[in-house]
C-alpha cells in the first residue's frame, strides 16, 4: 500500500536512471508526487468518431488498432512509426517520428485511445505524435479522453511517466492531514484536501475542478500573507525614537529648493513623516517611477531626523548612485548646518562647508560619536565597525537587490534600545496586485506624477530598413555636446542558451556590438561598453568616466538598468528589444530624460510573432510605468517585474498575482488568525506547515 512516505524506488517500472531524474525535479516519495502541480492542462476531453473529425482540431478518438510498421523517411533517414486506427465509421492515420519503442507495446487488435492535433494530409486524416493509451475494461483514462495535466519536466522524463506515478501515489492522498482552517473552507466553499488533490491533478471539469484550483491558489497567497501578518506584528512591537515634525524648518527647506513639489510628492513626504513621529518604527515602501523625484522625499526625511539631533543611514546598491545621492545631499543642504558622509569600500567623505576625503578610522570615529547626521553608502555601512550614536531613520535605495538579512543589519544599527524607522525606496513600479501580496508588511506610498517641466521621452520602434537613419541621428546627438545609451540583451556570442550557435544579427552581444559601433559606423566618436561580469571597481570606473563625459556612446547588459544618473544622455538605443520585459525596458528608457534635453528611445527587434511585436508597441505608447508593470504581469509573470533574482519572494506553484480579490481574501483570513492568536500557539498544524513552506520544503 503506498503512504505519504513511500519512495519511488518502491514504485512500478522506476528504475535507477529515472530516479535520478526525478530527483532533479525534487521528486523523492509519494508526497513530493501529490504536490507536484501541473502548469497547464491540453483539453482531450472531447471524443470524436472518426468519420466527425476536422482539420487543426484537438481532440480524442477511439477505435481498435489495425496496422502498425517502422519504415525509414526519404528525407533526413528518420524512423517512421505509422499506425492505423478504426472505428465503426472509417479510419484514421497515426505517425510518430523516432519512437521505435511503441512498435514493441501496441499490437494489432489493441483498443486504443489517441490524443492530439488532427491534420488533413494526402492520406486523409491523421494526428502527428498523438498521445496514446489503452482502453482499459472500466474505460478510466489518464493520458486521453479527459482535461490531461502538463507538468515541469526534464529530459528523459516523459509526461506519460509523470502522470501513471502521480496516479499511483494519489492513494495515499486521504493521509495528508488537514492543515486549513475549517472556517477557512467552509465560508470560501473549497473541497477537502484529497478531494482537491484528486481534481488538480486528473479533473473533471467544471465548478470542482474551478474550486479545487482556487483552494491551492489561496493556500500559497494565505502563507505569504500569514508571514507578512507576523512580521508586521513583529515590528510593531519594536520601540522607536519620535522624529518630532518640524513644520517651519521643514517648509523653509521645501521653499528654498528652487522648484515645486507634485502632490505625490507632498502626500508621500507627509505620510512618512507622521510614520516618524510615532513611538514605533515606521515600516514604508516609497514606490515612484523612474524620475517622479523620490529623492527629495527621503530628504525632507532625513532632515527632519537632523533637526531632532537624531542619524540617517543610506544604503544604495552600487558605489556611483552613494555617491549621485551624496553629491544630492550635499547640495540640498548646504548651508544647513547638516553634516553627510559617504561611505564605500573604497573612500570615505565628510561634508559641511566643503566636502573632504576623511581616513576611515576618522570617519568611523565621527558616525559613533553621532557628529555625521547622515551616512550614505553601500554594503560598506552595514559592516561591523560601523556604529551609529542615535541613529532613527534608515533608508534602503532599490530595496529588492538587497537580501533581508542586509536589511536586518542596517536595522540593528543604532546604538541604543531603539529600532530606527525604515524606509524602503524603489524606481521600479510595483503592480498594486504585487504591492498586497509581495509588500504585505509594508506601508506604501505611491509616486505616479512626474516633477513639473519634464519633457516627454520620445518612443520609436525603428525596423530594420532605417538602421541607417538611426545611426545619422545619433551622430547628430553627439554633434550638439549629447550622449548615447546602446544596450544589447547578452554579453558575448558564446552565450548561447543550450550551446546553440548565435546569428549576430538575431541576438546582439555586447562586445560584438561594440566592436562594429566602434570600428565600423562611429569609428571617429569614442565608445566604451560595459557588462555585469567585468568587476565592480570597472563597472565603477567606465560609469564614472561616461558621467564626466569622458566618451560619447556606451554600449551596455541591463547592469544599467537601475541607479544611473546621466543627465547628458539623450538617446537610448536597445537592440533585441523584444527580449526584455517592459518593465525592464521602462527602466532603460528612464536612464535618459533627465534633463532639460529633449530624449529618445530607439527600439529595434528581429520579432516574428504577432504578440511580441503587439508587446513593444504597446511600450511605444505608453509611458505610465505603474501601466507597464501591471501589463507585464499579465503577460510574462512576476519575475518580469523585479527580475529573475527578486530577494524573498517564493515562487508561485499555481497562484497568480492578477486575482486580486483573492490576494485580499488570503490577506483578511491571516489577519483574522493572527488577530486572535498571534503566536499560532492554538493552531499548531498551521504553525507546522508556515515553518515548513518558509525552508521551502514541499508539504501537505
Amino acid at each position: 500500500m503506498v503512504s505519504l512516505s513511500t519512495p519511488l524506488s518502491q514504485f512500478p517500472t522506476v528504475k535507477k536512471s529515472l530516479l535520478k531524474k526525478l530527483a532533479s525535479l525534487g521528486l523523492r516519495s509519494a508526497r513530493d508526487l501529490i504536490f507536484y502541480f501541473p502548469f497547464r492542462y491540453d483539453d482531450f476531453s472531447r471524443i470524436v468518431p472518426i468519420n466527425q473529425l476536422q482539420s487543426e482540431t484537438r481532440v480524442t478518438a477511439r477505435g481498435r488498432l489495425q496496422l502498425i510498421a517502422h519504415k525509414r523517411s526519404s528525407w533526413q533517414r528518420r524512423l517512421i512509426t505509422e499506425a492505423m486506427l478504426a472505428d465503426n465509421t472509417g479510419q484514421l492515420r497515426a505517425i510518430w517520428f523516432n519512437q521505435p519503442y511503441i512498435a514493441k507495446v501496441l499490437q494489432v487488435g489493441d483498443k486504443l485511445s489517441l490524443a492530439g492535433k488532427v491534420e488533413l494530409s494526402r492520406f486523409g486524416m491523421q494526428m502527428v505524435n498523438p498521445t496514446f493509451e489503452k482502453i482499459k475494461v472500466d474505460g478510466a483514462s489518464v493520458h486521453t479522453g479527459r482535461l490531461v495535466p502538463i507538468y515541469p519536466t526534464t529530459a528523459g522524463v516523459t509526461q506519460k511517466q509523470l502522470r501513471f506515478l502521480i496516479s499511483r501515489a494519489l492513494a495515499a492522498a486521504s493521509q495528508c492531514p488537514e492543515w486549513l482552517l475549517p472556517e477557512i473552507i467552509r465560508v470560501n466553499n473549497f473541497p477537502a484536501l484529497p478531494a482537491a488533490l484528486q481534481e488538480i491533478h486528473f479533473p473533471s471539469g467544471g465548478i470542482k475542478s474551478a474550486k479545487a484550483r482556487e483552494r491551492f491558489q489561496f493556500e500559497e497567497l494565505f502563507l505569504i500573507q500569514l508571514k507578512n501578518e507576523l512580521a508586521r506584528r513583529e515590528w510593531r512591537g519594536l520601540a522607536a525614537k519620535a522624529v518630532v515634525f518640524q513644520e517651519k524648518e521643514t517648509k523653509d527647506f521645501v521653499s528654498g529648493l528652487g522648484f515645486t513639489l507634485t502632490d505625490d510628492q507632498r502626500r508621500s513626504a507627509w505620510e512618512i513623516l507622521q510614520d516618524m513621529s510615532g513611538n514605533r518604527p515606521m515600516n514604508r515602501l516609497l514606490n515612484g517611477d523612474v524620475g517622479s523625484g523620490k529623492t527629495i522625499v527621503a530628504l525632507t526625511a532625513i532632515y527632519n531626523a537632523a533637526l531632532n539631533h537624531f542619524q540617517s543611514v543610506w544604503l544604495a546598491p552600487t558605489e556611483i548612485l552613494a555617491q549621485q545621492h551624496f553629491a544630492t545631499a550635499c547640495r540640498l543642504f548646504n548651508g544647513r548646518e547638516i553634516r553627510v558622509g559617504l561611505l564605500t569600500g573604497s573612500s570615505a567623505k565628510i561634508s559641511s562647508q566643503e566636502i573632504v576625503d576623511c581616513p576611515k578610522k576618522k570617519f568611523l570615529s565621527e558616525v559613533a560619536a553621532g557628529k555625521i547626521d547622515l551616512v550614505i553608502g553601500t554594503h560598506a555601512v552595514i559592516g561591523d565597525k560601523v556604529c551609529f550614536q542615535n541613529l532613527a531613520l534608515a533608508i534602503v535605495d532599490e530595496q529588492h537587490r538587497f537580501g533581508v538579512e542586509q536589511r536586518r543589519l542596517l536595522r540593528a544599527k543604532s546604538a541604543n534600545d531603539s529600532t530606527p524607522h525604515f524606509l524602503s525606496m524603489t524606481a521600479t513600479p510595483i503592480p498594486r496586485s504585487y504591492a498586497l501580496a509581495l509588500f504585505g508588511d509594508l506601508d506604501l506610498s505611491l509616486i505616479k506624477q512626474m516633477p513639473i517641466g519634464r519633457c516627454k521621452i520620445i518612443t520609436r520602434l525603428v525596423e530594420e530598413i532605417n538602421r541607417h537613419k538611426a545611426y545619422k541621428f545619433i551622430r547628430e546627438q553627439v554633434g550638439q555636446g549629447r550622449q548615447i545609451f546602446v544596450i544589447c540583451p547578452l554579453i558575448e556570442e558564446k552565450e548561447a542558451p543550450s550551446g546553440r550557435q548565435l546569428v549576430l544579427m538575431e541576438k546582439k552581444t555586447v562586445l560584438a556590438e561594440f566592436k562594429k559601433l566602434s570600428e565600423e559606423i562611429f569609428f571617429d566618436l569614442r565608445i566604451n561598453f560595459l557588462h555585469g561580469k567585468m568587476k565592480p571597481k570597472e563597472k565603477e570606473t567606465v560609469m564614472q568616466d561616461f558621467l564626466n563625459k569622458k566618451f560619447d556612446i556606451l554600449v551596455a547588459t541591463s547592469v544599467v538598468e537601475v541607479g544611473v544618473d546621466i543627465p547628458n544622455a539623450s538617446v537610448m538605443m536597445i537592440e533585441g528589444a523584444e527580449r526584455f520585459g517592459l518593465a525592464q525596458l521602462h527602466q532603460f528608457r528612464g536612464r535618459v530624460g533627465r534633463s532639460v534635453h529633449q530624449s529618445y528611445c530607439l527600439l529595434f527587434t528581429n520579432a516574428v510573432s504577432e504578440l511580441s511585436k503587439q508587446r513593444l508597441w504597446y511600450f511605444v505608447n505608453t509611458a505610465d510605468g505603474f501601466e507597464l508593470a501591471e501589463k507585464d504581469l499579465e503577460l510574462r509573470g512576476p519575475g518580469e517585474v523585479f527580475g529573475e533574482t527578486q530577494h524573498g519572494f517564493p515562487e508561485l506553484k499555481i497562484a497568480t498575482l492578477q486575482n486580486i480579490e483573492l490576494i485580499k481574501k488570503s490577506r483578511e483570513s491571516a489577519r483574522q488568525i493572527i488577530d486572535s492568536d498571534p503566536t499560532l500557539v492554538k493552531h499548531s498544524l498551521l504553525q507546522k506547515k508556515l515553518v515548513e513552506w518558509e525552508s521551502g520544503v514541499h508539504l501537505e
